[in-house]
């Protein structure tokens, strides 16, 4: 019997709509509020999965 090395990797999205002077400043006042856990992404904003063989 073989061991293989399979990769799951899941993609999660959620849009955001945020008022700023410029899209660099709403980039970064999204950044806060994601890192604050003011915004946080779950089981909802799932788009997407992969299961991958990893090659050794």
């Amino acid at each position: 019997m073989e061991t293989f090395k399979i990769e799951i990797k899941e993609t999660l999205s959620k849009i955001i709509e945020i008022e700023s002077n410029s899209v660099e400043d709403a980039i970064l006042k999204v950044e806060k509020l994601y890192k604050s856990e003011e915004i946080v992404l779950d089981w909802n904003n799932h788009v997407d999965t992969e299961i991958l063989e990893l090659n050794s």
